[in-house]
């Protein structure tokens, strides 16, 4: 057993006790699968993070990201929130990496201002896959066609890890109600990791959006960088526009801001992110 540096983020949020919560553990080398989510599990958050030597070339570190139930192959929050609290550990107030994940390699740009922070990052290029009948997706968040956007479809888009894209009006998004038994086999059927609800309104270039995991453990999620830059992408193939700013977390009580723009055939997605807790753990 070794004791690791811990750093406890908000992501997505400009202050803290917002925005998307985030644990990461540094200098876990040694660290097994099966301690990194015995961990994750502990710390009973949407993801924890562990940092390890690179193994691939170019890459600056390998972030290592599990949620309660697995390692996942890449997520958002957790790599802006691993990428501040590397920089935060060296001490540096701006820094470029580039950042080794199960999906790839992902450039991430950072800034730090004592333990506030902002960081983006690059996401890889969009796979668009089946549209989907929204009428059935819908039905999975207690909503039904009427609620769903007529011009948009739902669709399953990956920039790193599929999602589940279901576009709805603006006013079903507080009125759904997840049913984790149906959204289970929903998302395992594409190897998606969210059903991401999100109300678009391309001509002001914003979108409010819910997240909802496979299960009721995993739950509803404050702020989910991985589906912003598909509902990007996606936007930008059906509408053209090239910048979006995602209001999410809302009826959770966690209010985060996500900010996508898209760069070539990549979206970037970053947004504030503040430092909570640094401490210690031993595992």
């Amino acid at each position: 057993m070794g004791r690791h540096r811990l750093t406890w983020l908000d992501v997505f949020a400009d202050a803290p006790l917002r925005g998307n919560q985030l644990a990461v553990v540094h200098d876990a080398d040694e660290l097994d699968p099966a301690t990194m989510l015995a961990f994750a599990r502990e710390t009973k958050l949407s993801e924890t993070t562990f940092v390890q030597t690179a193994t691939e070339p170019g890459a600056d570190y390998r972030n290592r990201i599990f949620d309660p139930m697995s390692e996942l192959r890449f997520a958002g929050h957790p790599s802006l929130g691993t990428a501040v609290a590397v920089a935060h550990a060296r001490g540096e107030r701006a820094a470029s990496y580039v950042q080794q994940t199960i999906a790839g390699l992902q450039p991430i740009d950072v800034t730090l201002d004592g333990n506030a922070a902002r960081a983006s990052m690059l996401q890889e290029p969009p796979a668009f896959g089946p549209e989907l009948n929204a009428a059935e997706v819908l039905a999975h968040a207690g909503l039904t066609a009427a609620d769903a956007d007529p011009e948009l479809p739902a669709q399953v888009v990956s920039t790193g890890v599929p999602q589940v894209l279901a576009p709805v009006r603006a006013g079903a998004i507080a009125r759904a109600r997840p049913d984790y038994d149906r959204i289970e086999p929903l998302l395992h059927g594409f190897e998606a990791i969210t059903l991401y609800l999100a109300a678009c309104d391309p001509e002001r270039g914003r979108a409010r959006a819910r997240a909802f995991g496979h299960t009721r453990d995993v739950g509803e999620d404050p702020g989910t960088g991985s589906a912003a830059g598909p509902l990007m992408a996606y936007l930008h193939a059906r509408t053209s526009i090239d910048a979006l700013e995602i209001d999410q977390g809302i009826e959770m009580g966690r209010p985060s801001r996500l900010e996508c723009a898209m760069e070539g055939d990549r979206p970037r997605v970053g947004g504030a992110a503040a430092v909570l807790i640094e401490g210690t753990v031993s595992l």
